[in-house]
Order: C-alpha cells, then sequence, then structure tokens
C-alpha cells in the first residue's frame, strides 16, 4: 500500500481514506476530486481504495 498521494504527496495512513485505480496508483481524496475521479496514469476510474484492519486475534 503507498504512503503518499501520487499528485500532491500528501500522507496517506492505511487506514485513511484514499483512491485507487486497477493499477494501484493512489490519490488523496482532494486530488482524486480534482482530477474527476479519474486516474492520470491510466485514465481508469478511482475508487475508494480498501482500509487495513488489524488481524483478529483466535
Amino acid at each position: 500500500m503507498r504512503t503518499v498521494c501520487e499528485r500532491c504527496e500528501a500522507a496517506l495512513t492505511p487506514d485513511g481514506p484514499a483512491r485507487i485505480c486497477s493499477y494501484e496508483c493512489t490519490f488523496c481524496v482532494p486530488c482524486t476530486t480534482a482530477m474527476r475521479d479519474r486516474c492520470p496514469n491510466c485514465g481508469g476510474e478511482l475508487l475508494s481504495r480498501p482500509r487495513r484492519t488489524t488481524p483478529v486475534d483466535s
């Protein structure tokens, strides 16, 4: 998982909001809005990135 926005280099936390395309290009929400939900690298749709969770103890 990338830790910075590829456009503005803002820090992205694993459990925070971010947007990705199918190639896993990663952007912060404000940049995604400015780019109208389209990846500038591949032209793909930018969607919410899944968030990682802490493993559950068994």
